[in-house]
């Protein structure tokens, strides 16, 4: 039998070509042997999934590099007129299908390229995994028989992920509520790709953007396919340290050292080697890198590793200034000429740990701040943090003093409130998961030594009106206390949320030893509210109804310094600070709409109310009866932000109930 002299072509995924001998008698060449026209694929699907596979034909023997036979520009393709058409190894619809897809037809005359469009467009139905067009010449012209074998019936789909070495993160149940409508049916490739579409998007989704098919899948005689999947896995981590200019090495090519730690940075990471990169945690991540406070700048890089299916991942840290020193000096009535000076360091010794020391030193008085914290226990997997600090402040309590009916010493002076001591506080997140965990809890231990003096220092236990201003008669008291503190953060945003809640409990509780014996119990909680709204379109911008309600008492011993106190910008606006009232109990309540004016200046609208609930005459010395305040109260009005590098910078104007505006200010959100 003498065959057509086609070449013979052999795509496999990477689309290698070659053929056999020719015959001149259709072609005009030299007959060597008979021919086959096959194209087959080593794994059948990745014809299917090669956009472009290359086709070409070549002189020569079967796996030679393929040599161009387009010819020259001008030069036709040899035809030869096709007598009869036929499929073998299929029947019915399928059958029915190739004859569709082929532009061969009897009768009409054919070319090279023609018979590959047609091999092409059976491979593209999907449903096949070999097909061979075998042409015969016959009197009348040739006979072309398409040969094909289909694929099998799909049974199942499996996912091979991260060689063996990680579990995948999609279960099989995935897998098959993406596949499983294609099982009990012929394979077919391109349905088979939208699954491995499908199934790559959920990867996506789930924030596994590294993750995806690689490879072409391998399909079983029993029609089971394996995809095998590379999740992203995470071969290292390692940290690069930045100089001001952005370069993570020195002119002699040296790695820049940075002064934190690494293991600051990296204890507050989720991704770990041999963990699965995603996007999300690496979100997480990078802003409780930057939370810590000592950084300009963090972003991550991605690198081959040196298994090519993992990556590495390199955090790039540009450190901040983490010191400060300043210097001061003036004038003033409460402590006469006077020199202060300030030292902030944010990063001691690598650690993130902070140290703060103020101190001013006046011709009447000696004060000072020294405050420690450290944000994270070395070691500890709760994360938990502590403070300690001793200081020695005086302050004029508004509990006396405000814009109206002062209360005064027998010298004309205003009283001041002088505190010495120190204390210990312990925080940490409640729960089993410290990074996710809605409620963080504190304990504390202060001791404070408190006195009533006047501008000289002078201890001054009485009021001119002979009312006692401390708890003990020779204006002295001891405060020892234990506190307690729960806060449950369920915010979308901590500078500016929109939605959630945000609550607030605590207790002190005072041991009744030293000066004043006194025994106190304080309770004190706060619950704040945030809707999402869009009422006004001024730009765009998040928008939110606010709601906070406030509510404390005072159980015992009650110094009158200790009381509560009502109204100024942290309480009811419109009311100067301190000007509402004082009490053992306290309500207050604020309703507020938030919203964008332009890019950097938002608007509010408020409301606030409060109340000591008849309380003032229950402080010793009834201060706020003293002073004639009317002990509830409202206040209304407007106010703008403006976004700055400390936090939105509050400007509220207010309009009390006693008839009275009032211009506050402020740094962050009232709530």
């Amino acid at each position: 039998m003498r065959f057509s002299p086609l070449l013979l072509a052999i795509v496999t995924a990477s689309a290698t070509v070659g053929y056999g001998g020719v015959n001149s008698d259709a072609w005009g060449q030299t007959p060597e042997q008979d021919l086959t026209v096959k194209v087959r694929s080593k794994h059948f699907s990745a014809y299917y999934l090669e956009a472009k596979a290359l086709l070409s034909f070549s002189g020569g023997k079967v796996g030679q590099r393929p040599a161009d036979f387009s010819g020259t520009v001008g030069q036709a393709e040899p035809r030869v007129l096709v007598a009869e058409l036929a499929v073998r190894g299929v029947q019915g619809e399928l059958e029915d299908e190739v004859y569709q897809v082929i532009s061969t037809r009897p009768g009409r005359t054919t070319t090279r390229s023609q018979l590959q469009a047609d091999i092409n467009a059976i491979f593209a139905t999907g449903f096949f995994a070999n097909v061979q067009a075998i042409p015969t010449d016959t009197p009348l012209g040739v006979r072309v028989t398409f040969v094909v074998h289909r694929n099998p019936v799909l049974r199942q789909v499996r996912v091979a992920a991260n060689q063996g070495e990680v579990p995948s993160v999609l279960g099989p149940e995935v897998v098959e509520e993406i596949f499983s409508s294609q099982y009990g049916s012929i394979l077919n490739l391109g349905q088979l790709q939208e699954g491995i579409e499908s199934l790559n998007q959920r990867y996506q989704d789930r924030g596994y953007v590294l993750a995806q098919v690689i490879g072409s899948p391998q399909v079983a005689a029993d029609g089971t396919v394996t995809l095998i999947v590379t999740e992203g896995v995470i071969e290292d981590i390692q940290i690069s340290f930045l100089n001001r200019d952005g370069e993570a090495t020195d002119e002699e090519g040296q790695p820049i050292a940075g002064k934190t730690r690494e293991f600051i940075i990296t204890r507050e990471l989720q991704l770990e080697p041999g963990k699965l990169f995603n996007s999300d945690r690496v979100e997480a991540d990078l802003q409780r890198v930057f939370g810590l406070g000592i950084f300009e700048d963090v972003f991550i890089e991605l690198n081959p590793g040196v298994d090519p299916s993992k990556v590495v991942v390199v955090l790039n840290v540009q450190e901040g200034n983490a010191g400060s020193i300043a210097a001061g000096a003036g004038i003033s009535s409460a402590s006469g000429l006077f020199g202060s000076v300030s030292y902030q360091e944010n990063n001691l010794g690598g650690n993130n740990q902070t140290l703060g020391a103020e101190t001013q030193v006046g011709t009447r008085e000696l004060l000072f701040d020294l405050n420690f914290t450290d944000p994270w226990i070395a070691g500890d997997p709760q994360r938990t943090s502590y403070t300690a600090n001793l200081f020695r402040r005086q302050s004029i309590s508004l509990v006396f003093d405000g814009e109206k009916n002062e209360i005064e010493l027998d010298n004309g002076d205003r009283p001041r409130v002088l505190r010495l001591g120190g204390g210990i506080s312990i925080t940490r997140p409640l729960g089993p998961d410290p990074l996710n965990s809605e409620w963080r809890g504190s304990l504390g231990l202060q001791y404070q030594r408190v006195s009533i003096r006047d501008r000289d220092g002078d201890l001054e236990p009485e009021s001119e009106d002979g009312e006692l201003l401390s708890f003990s008669d020779d204006g002295k008291d001891d405060l020892v206390l234990l506190q307690l503190g729960v806060v449950r953060d369920r915010r979308n945003d901590n500078i500016q949320p929109t939605s959630g809640s945000l609550t607030r409990l605590s207790m002190e509780q005072s041991v009744p030893i030293g000066l004043g014996n006194i025994f106190l119990n304080r309770l004190r909680a706060s619950h704040s509210y945030y809707i999402p709204v869009k009422i006004t379109n001024f730009t765009e911008g998040p928008q939110a109804l606010a709601f906070n309600f406030q509510a404390g008492a005072a159980i015992g011993d009650l110094p009158p310094y200790e009381a509560f106190v009502l109204g100024g910008s942290n309480s009811v606006r419109g009311f100067a600070e301190g000007d509402l009232g004082s009490g053992r109990y306290f309500i207050q309540g604020t309703a507020e709409y938030r919203f964008p004016i332009f890019s950097v200046v938002g608007g509010a609208l408020f409301l606030d109310v409060g109340s000591n609930l008849g309380s003032g005459g229950n402080v010793p010395g009834e201060p706020s009866e003293i002073r004639d305040l009317p002990g509830i109260g409202a206040g209304i009005g407007l106010g703008v932000r403006i976004q700055s590098p400390l936090g939105p910078i509050r400007v509220d104007f207010g309009f009390s109930t006693d008839g009275e505006s009032r211009l506050h200010f402020g740094i962050g959100e009232r709530f």
